[in-house]
């Protein structure tokens, strides 16, 4: 029989060694460990992604000029109330739907052109929305899609002053994304309470 660094050297070699050597070491390395919760991996963020200074400006920027021209300071669309009978294990997910719906209903619509760093905002924050894809809820769907829904509804009441309070609100959702989404702040650290 060939030694492995001969089949290593020719190109039917090479690619036997890889699909007998590399290929089961590269599955069993993808899989997770026994025991461990698939579904946690899968709504987990990297926090890099929220320690960019300059997309963290820009979203913080986007906000405070939308929020300068918005006149209703009795409603909210993104705080705890979005969190109401949410378990925690599913607030990534909520937080992930309610990025999805800004950036689809708010972001990528005609305020494009209203705004500076809109389309920057929009693509980072697709991108996280993307790489959580497979992050999946447990458990009921009910109270997810009922607090989904409130927050539509009040943006539609809102009329065009709807959009402009999402936007003002960017913040607010960069900051809720990150609580939700990224490994929990130790305790004593300081939380945004809305």
């Amino acid at each position: 029989m060939a030694s492995l660094h001969t089949l290593a050297n020719s190109f039917p070699g090479w690619v036997f060694f890889c699909c007998c050597c590399c290929l089961p070491l590269l599955l069993t390395s993808s899989l997770p460990l026994k025991g461990a919760p698939s579904a946690h991996h899968a709504c987990r963020l990297r926090k890099i992604h929220f320690q960019q200074p300059y997309i963290r400006n820009r979203t913080y920027a986007l906000a405070k000029t939308a929020s300068a021209s918005d006149k209703d300071t009795d409603n909210r669309l993104i705080g705890q109330q979005l969190f109401v009978n949410i378990r925690e294990n599913n607030r990534c997910y909520m937080m992930k739907r309610v990025v999805e719906l800004v950036v689809k209903d708010v972001l990528l619509t005609e305020v494009k052109s209203q705004y500076p760093y809109v389309e920057e905002v929009a693509q980072f924050l697709a991108s996280l929305t993307s790489e959580l894809s497979t992050c999946q809820f447990s458990g009921k769907r009910d109270h997810i899609e009922k607090n989904l829904e409130q927050m539509k509804n009040k943006m539609e009441q809102l009329g065009e002053n709807g959009k402009t309070k999402a936007i003002g609100e960017l913040d607010l959702l960069f900051d809720y994304m990150e609580n939700a989404c990224t490994d929990a702040p130790k305790k004593g650290g300081n939380k945004k309470k809305n």
